[in-house]
């Protein structure tokens, strides 16, 4: 089976590197690809958050793993990808709950996305409270620590 998706949009910041760490300030425009119509976006400002699907362009495909410990720390325990964050995932695939801060014409900005500039935005979603989640969050000890910088 293959897939083949087409950009919507693109990610415009300061990010230029794939550092870890210190999202927090970063205030990332998202901008609609000529090819997407600038009624996508109709209303969008109604949402105070979004879920945004990314691609991890700048990923080595000959970096992907499939295990490893986070951030190749020797203090985390080995983990599956699919049981961490990591970007060298196989499909390569970003994920991340933003604030929208402004929307204008053929952009939206956005606080708390982690994708640097540049990146293929491939879908934006509103957040509905209603998808929320429904219990409490389980996680792994190491969590806590990796993320202390994250935001």
């Amino acid at each position: 089976m293959s897939i083949s998706l087409e950009p919507i949009a693109i990610v415009k910041n300061s990010r230029t590197t794939t550092a870890d760490d210190f999202w927090g300030n970063v205030i990332s425009e998202i901008v609609l690809l000529d090819h997407i119509p600038v009624d996508a976006f109709d209303n969008i400002e109604q949402f105070s958050h979004l879920e945004i699907i990314y691609y991890f362009d700048k990923v080595d495909k000959d970096e992907i793993v499939y295990s490893g410990r986070p951030r190749g720390n020797p203090d985390y325990p080995v983990m599956g990808i699919f049981s961490q964050r990591k970007k060298d995932r196989p499909n390569q695939l970003g994920l991340c709950t933003v604030e929208l801060i402004e929307h204008r014409g053929r952009s939206i900005n956005v606080k708390y996305l982690d994708a640097i500039d540049g990146s293929p935005v491939l879908d934006i979603k509103p957040v509905f409270r209603q998808f929320e989640l429904k219990t409490e969050i389980k996680q792994a000890p190491w969590v806590n620590d990796l993320m202390k910088y994250y935001w």
